[in-house]
């Protein structure tokens, strides 16, 4: 199994709109497609860590309209499962009005699947004559797990044995079981497809920012602070702006897809971003580069088999700047695991506690700390700076502490997302 395919075929790929809402959005499509009858009523349930990054963030072509509500009458009206994670393209100003009637009527209502702890989203859509469909998309934003018309079953990968040969299972394991070495080798191997896929990413995450080059977001108030002379115009500030630009137009819902990464935009974003911007003011030739990236999109990835699809920590902070950070010592130092070591150690030490509180314009905070630490914990490990397995969580090696990450994320953590999701309920009424 070529490893880096995998995780550029599954992981990484063209999402217009925060990940949770446009997924639930998806799983809309596919079980409108099936009913092919206008929707009487529609009930989506989603896992803690779906409604969470959902309830806060706009929805793209939405005149910033926010929630997954919305996203889901939206993709029962779409309707058009073919357009992936960029199913919001396919709204437009008549099919939003129908959505707010749907929404009104209360034909299409969420409900918090508590007991579910991995990704999952559910739809039981009910047409005329009580015609059913039902919808599971489990594991990853795009997984259809189960699809049924009425008492026939369409497909069912719910079974354990079927789930461990699915395409995503497979290669998780791989990474899994992998070392930092392995995932640097993954990374130097790949070949000029790969590459050239990498560079498509770097392109559309550089024409996201500067969509958000005209909002007056996180992004702009980094350049004002560059204006009034407290902060300098450098590789930290320049990079920083180009991030929170990125994430800014992402969050504002505007039209613009970007490439993702773990499955997530805003990882995309730094995981992108980050090691290109820092390669391309370090005149790193391009190549490498482009490797440092595939690097980068193996180690969010990586990290993210450990502390969960969902996590109750940051995801684009944490995971992709672990990548990122990783990526800017291979540009300067190679294949160095010692030095990478280092750079993961210290940006874990860092920021590894940062709380996801769900997606938001504040993403764009959490995209600027990830990147400023990252750029800071590469350039500790590439002069051999770290921090070592006698302080706190980090352990004896780079896979050591990321496990131990997960272990917290996963065990000690497990209450945080309820609570936060209650939080979120409660202000909502």
């Amino acid at each position: 199994m070529n490893v880096l395919k995998e995780v550029l075929k599954n992981q990484v790929y063209p999402a217009m709109g925060c990940t949770e809402p446009v997924s639930v959005a998806l799983c809309g499509a596919y079980a409108a497609e099936l009913l092919d009858q206008p929707v009487e009523r529609a009930v989506f349930r989603l896992d803690p860590g779906t409604y969470k990054n959902g309830c806060g963030v706009r929805i793209p072509n939405t005149d910033g309209e926010k929630g997954n509500l919305l996203a889901a009458a939206l993709g029962l009206l779409i309707a058009r499962p073919q357009l992936q994670m960029e199913i919001l393209s396919g709204a437009n100003a008549a099919l939003l009005a129908q959505a707010k009637e749907l929404v009104a009527q209360k034909k299409v209502r969420l409900e918090v699947a508590t007991e579910q702890h991995g990704f999952y989203i559910e739809a039981d859509v009910r047409g005329q004559n009580g015609v059913r469909v039902q919808c599971i998309i489990a594991g990853s934003h795009t997984d259809v797990v189960f699809l049924a018309k009425d008492e026939k079953i369409i497909k069912d990968l719910r079974r354990k044995e079927e789930k461990s040969s699915a395409s995503g299972a497979a290669f998780k394991a791989e990474l899994k079981k992998a070392k930092l070495a392995d995932l640097v080798a993954w990374a130097e191997a790949a070949d000029a497809q790969d590459l050239a896929y990498i560079k498509q990413g770097v392109e559309m995450n550089l024409k996201a920012a500067q969509w958000g080059q005209a909002l007056h977001k996180v992004g702009f108030y980094i350049k004002e602070l560059v204006r009034k002379n407290l902060l300098q115009m450098d590789l930290l500030s320049s990079t920083k702006i180009l991030t929170a630009c990125a994430a800014d137009a992402r969050m504002d819902g505007q039209p613009v897809a970007v490439m993702s990464s773990g499955e997530s935009g805003n990882q995309g974003v730094v995981t992108i971003l980050v090691p290109w911007k820092v390669g391309q003011e370090m005149h790193v030739p391009e190549e490498t580069i482009l490797k440092s990236i595939a690097l980068s999109h193996l180690l969010n990835g990586y990290v993210k088999v450990f502390t969960g699809e969902l996590a109750p920590i940051c995801g684009c902070a944490i995971a992709a700047g672990v990548g990122a950070a990783a990526a800017i010592v291979y540009q300067q130092r190679g294949a160095d695991t010692a030095a990478m070591t280092l750079a993961i150690n210290n940006i874990i030490s860092d920021i590894g506690g940062m709380l996801c509180d769900g997606a938001k314009s504040g993403c764009a905070l959490k995209v600027v700390s990830s990147t400023d630490a990252a750029i800071r914990a590469a350039f500790m490990g590439i002069h051999d700076y770290g921090i070592t397995e006698v302080e706190g969580f980090v352990g004896k090696s780079a896979e050591e502490t990321i496990q131990n990450l997960g272990n917290i994320s996963t065990v000690g953590m497990r209450a945080v997302d309820p609570m936060i999701v209650d939080i979120m309920e409660e202000k909502l009424k």
